[in-house]
Parts: structure tokens; sequence; C-alpha cells
């Protein structure tokens, strides 16, 4: 994780709050890309969203699509992306309704640099572990991509705490032919222990 690069996003079509909050990002250390509208950071998120640990500060007005949508956009797509809302037209109902969908805040302008701050380490602290989980969960998906159709059959019985010989009757082979099995599932799941393996099995099956 230490190698992704860490970003603010930053949307609004307001170019004065844009270049207020690049200044004020910028000046406690943080890496700011910023976009006027939510189309155009959809197009640019596209060719940094795998390699980046990031998080949006976002507008609720726009012209097209709205905050609100683009909010809607980013967790269809499952992008794991922490989002707080400044806005100078924001109401209870409005704040409730988008920290309900996952907003980590929901600010008004004008706002003060301090709590900016604290917002923005919330969120990036919040993306470090969802990128962490994202990471994982691909690892995961790739590894299990490997089995064979036999592979998986054996290793949906194991998961179910069916034993070798229960196994070998279910798929009508032999118990050495289940223990080989088990051997490979192992191999290329790239564990040592039942346990291990039970947990990559479950954390996919869960998901």
């Amino acid at each position: 994780m230490n190698n992704k690069t860490e970003i603010v996003y930053v949307v609004d079509d307001d170019e004065a709050v844009r270049d207020s909050l690049t200044w004020l990002l910028e000046s406690n250390g943080y890496s700011v890309k910023c976009q006027p509208s939510a189309e155009r950071f959809l197009q640019a998120l596209q060719g940094d969203q795998k390699e980046t640990v990031s998080c949006l500060i976002l507008d609720v007005r726009m012209p097209g699509m709205s905050g609100l949508e683009l909010q809607e956009r980013l967790l269809a797509e499952g992008i794991p992306m922490p989002i707080s809302f400044i806005t100078g037209h924001g109401d209870v109902s409005m704040a409730v309704s988008t920290m309900k969908k996952g907003a980590v805040d929901f600010i008004e302008k004008p706002f003060k640099e301090s709590e900016l701050k604290v917002l923005v380490e919330k969120m990036l602290a919040r993306a470090r572990i969802d990128y962490a989980k994202a990471d994982t969960q691909k690892n995961n998906q790739n590894l299990l991509s490997k089995l064979t159709g036999r592979e998986k059959q054996v290793l949906e019985r194991i998961v179910a705490g069916r034993l070798n010989k229960q196994i070998a009757d279910d798929l009508n082979i032999s118990i050495k032919t289940v223990e080989a099995h088990r051997a490979n599932i192992m191999e290329k799941l790239n564990v040592n222990t039942v346990a291990d393996l039970l947990r990559l099995a479950l954390s996919e099956s869960n998901k």
C-alpha cells in the first residue's frame, strides 16, 4: 500500500472554491486534483483510480450530473473512495441521505482550514483500509480463478465441512484423488493451513 499515491480529488463547478481548496490542501502537504464537473471527474478517474488511495470532496449542486448522482455512480461501480460533501445549499435531510449512503461528512461553506485538514485525514485513513480490502479481494479472486472446475467442487465441499471420504462419495472419485485435489488447491491458493483456506474461500462467498 505504501507504493500507492494518495490523492484528494475536488469536484466543484466554482473555480474560486477549487482554487481555495487546492491552496489549503497543498499547503498541508496533500496531492490535489480538481475537476469542474462530475463528468470530467469520471473521465479523469479512469486513468487514476486503480493505482491510487484517494478521497473526494464533492459539491452537491453542479450543472449536469449532481454530486449526489456522482455518489450513486461511484457506489454502483464499487469504487472504494470516501466522499465528503461541501455545499452552500445543504439541509438536514440531504445530509442524512448522503451519510446513509456512506458519505464521511457534510459541511457547509465557508469552512475552516483546521476542520478541512481533520476531515481529509479521516477520509484518507478510511481509504487506506478500503483499498487494502479491495487489494486483498482482488488477489483472492485471482487465486481462486486458477482452480479447475473439479477443484472448485472439492473446495466447496471442504468449506461445507465435508470429510475426504464424503467428498469422494459426493463426486464419485477416490479418496486419493480428493487428497490430490486438496493439495493442488492449497498450493494454488498459496495457503498452508485449512484455516487459511477457509478464510480465503469464505471472504469471497460472503462479499
